[in-house]
């Protein structure tokens, strides 16, 4: 098989979720022993370090544009030159105009959802648009869609009318760098680099509306109020000046006292600050999966997440699961977490046995397969 791989994003340096997954899975590729070929096709970006992930495999790295135009005109324009006989978009979208069998992975469908059309940044609603023109005519074009949850599937079969038998639920996993050992002087070179302070609850939000940051912010101020904020809340890769106009639409500024923003971290890097964190919070919204429940939890760290959407399948039967839309809920989950040593040992101890559960290599064979079943019919 000559099978071409939609990996834009890849050398961006800044990675996150879909950028994530597409590496993982061309690493697992690459050590399968099979005669098939595999063509990347990727913008040059600041981290070409990924050039590593794919370095036994045929890396296209073509001109940088505008992601509409990269993937309508630049996209089809490669993968015909190199003749593959199936192309896998990884990042929602595909070209229209594709002739060749067609696997496209649909992380999610949330920016269908009305209240995604307003909300967000200018270039967080200007890729929900595109989407939104572009992921219809695509789903019913697509010869496989990948999606991440049994959750998900169900949105997407109902949502854009797919048969059943066109979807399929593979699920994303985390990075073996993900563990809970770490030596107590790599701890402390970490946490006197990051000047991370001695007691500290996560929270890897973003400015997506998903993320729920003014329900965490009014959960902090409710702790404030009662005399019981006795932690930092860690935010990486956040801007001071969002997070502000936030915290005065509530009233709220005397909490930025209690915030560290650390800026971006790397992947790489993140395993220890989930390791010197007391607890992990992650109160989303929506989710399609939720890549860092599995992270920290991998880490030995406590997880909160909510009961809504995805969040419960990825973090299972026994996870502390909150309603995120009641601040309320989320503060008194974290005094608990926070403050019973014994349902933290319980919740630690879990959490690593449910995320061993995950694996790329597993995904990456899904992924095999559903080449080969598309490319049989």
């Amino acid at each position: 098989m000559r099978i071409g791989i939609e990996a834009q994003r890849i050398f961006r340096k800044k990675k996150h979720g879909m950028d994530i997954v597409v590496l993982e899975v061309l690493k697992e590729l690459q050590k399968m022993n099979t005669s098939d070929e595999y063509f990347v096709y990727a913008q040059p970006d600041d981290d070409m370090k990924a050039l590593q992930a794919s370095a036994n495999m045929n890396l296209n790295i073509t001109k940088a544009a505008s992601y509409p135009v990269w993937e309508q005109s630049i996209l089809p324009k490669a993968y015909k030159s190199d003749k593959v006989d199936l192309l896998h978009c990884t990042s929602n979208t595909a070209p229209i105009a594709t002739k060749i069998p067609l696997v496209v992975t649909i992380h999610d469908i949330i920016y269908l959802e009305k209240w995604m059309i307003t909300e967000g940044t200018y270039y967080q609603r200007f890729g929900n648009l595109y989407r939104r023109w572009n992921v219809p005519k695509i789903a019913h074009k697509a010869d496989m869609i990948i999606t991440v949850s049994d959750y998900e599937r169900e949105r997407i079969i109902e949502g854009l009318k797919i048969p059943e038998k066109r979807v399929r639920t593979v699920y994303n996993a985390c990075g073996k760098h993900f563990t809970p050992t770490s030596t107590p002087e790599e701890l402390a070179a970490f946490k006197e680099k990051m000047k991370l302070p001695d007691r500290f609850v996560l929270f890897l939000g973003n400015t997506d509306p998903k993320k729920n940051l003014p329900n965490v912010l009014k959960a902090l101020g409710i702790l404030h109020n009662r005399g019981q904020l006795d932690f930092t809340l860690v935010m990486p890769d956040f801007g001071k000046e969002h997070l502000l106009s936030i915290l005065a639409a509530q009233n709220n500024e005397h909490l930025m006292e209690s915030i560290m923003l650390t800026g971006y971290i790397p992947n790489q890097e993140l395993p220890n600050l989930y390791r010197l964190a007391e607890l992990f919070l992650y109160p989303s919204l929506r989710e399609s999966f939720g890549i860092p429940i599995l992270e920290a939890m991998s880490c030995g760290t406590p997880v909160i997440t909510s009961n809504t959407s995805a969040m419960p399948e990825v973090a299972g039967k026994d996870a502390i699961l909150i309603d995120p839309t009641q601040p309320e809920d989320i503060a008194e989950t974290m005094l608990s977490v926070l403050n019973n040593t014994e349902l933290r040992a319980k919740t630690i101890a879990y959490g690593i046995e449910r995320a061993a559960q995950f694996s790329w290599k597993k995904t990456a064979n899904q992924v095999l397969d559903i080449y080969r079943e598309v490319l049989n019919r």
